[in-house]
């Protein structure tokens, strides 16, 4: 795991107050309800195929296949989630507590990685803060984005991180097609240039 919840808090404390703030909340919402996890569209992961980045994100909370096969057949995001939150604790990865976050970083770029058009969405966000805007005020709400101002956002500061690496990715990319460019002038053609020879002679 590359950051607690602790290191994210410290970070938004010190959040330039002049960047701008995108908050999301709602997978309905246009454009930026694309980054909830509740945004229906399919994601290929470890060798399933999710309907939701949702889905793959709980299924990885149970230890019985035949719980995770339960958990991707929901109908919903939502009700993959209120699946996933409803398991005993015999039924949960023991090391669920130390794991989730990286594998929500998994999750996150598999669905980005797999869908052009939601990463340019992401991409498109610049240097503004994202913010999961949580209405109901309980831990899971408090953890991955904020309630009322106050929270972790951990599904802000993941969706963040992802954008800087893309945005390296691309930096890169110029750079090597700059450096593979030629420089100066392009040389004339054979057709072009026997036809100034001809125009001098």
């Amino acid at each position: 795991m590359t950051k607690t919840p602790q290191t994210a808090r410290k970070r938004s404390v010190k959040q330039n107050p002049a960047i701008q703030e995108i908050r999301f909340y709602r997978a309905n919402e246009k454009p930026y309800g694309a980054f909830s996890n509740l945004y229906k569209r399919p994601i290929e992961f470890e060798g399933a195929t999710y309907p939701t980045s949702e889905h793959a994100y709980q299924a990885g909370k149970a230890v019985k296949a035949a719980v995770r096969q339960w958990i991707l057949s929901a109908p919903t995001p939502a009700l993959a989630a209120m699946a996933a939150h409803g398991l005993y604790v015999w039924d949960i990865v023991p090391n669920w507590a130390q794991i989730k976050f990286d594998r929500m970083r998994a999750v996150l770029r598999a669905k980005f990685d797999q869908h052009a058009d939601l990463r340019e969405l992401l991409l498109s966000t610049g240097e503004a803060r994202l913010v999961e805007s949580g209405t109901v005020n309980n831990a899971v709400n408090r953890l991955w984005g904020e309630v009322e101002g106050k929270g972790e956002n951990m599904l802000g500061v993941m969706l963040m991180e992802l954008r800087t690496a893309y945005a390296k990715q691309r930096l890169a990319r110029v750079r090597v097609a700059k450096k593979a460019a030629p420089s100066g002038k392009t040389p004339a053609s054979p057709k072009l240039a026997s036809k100034r020879v001809a125009a001098s002679a």
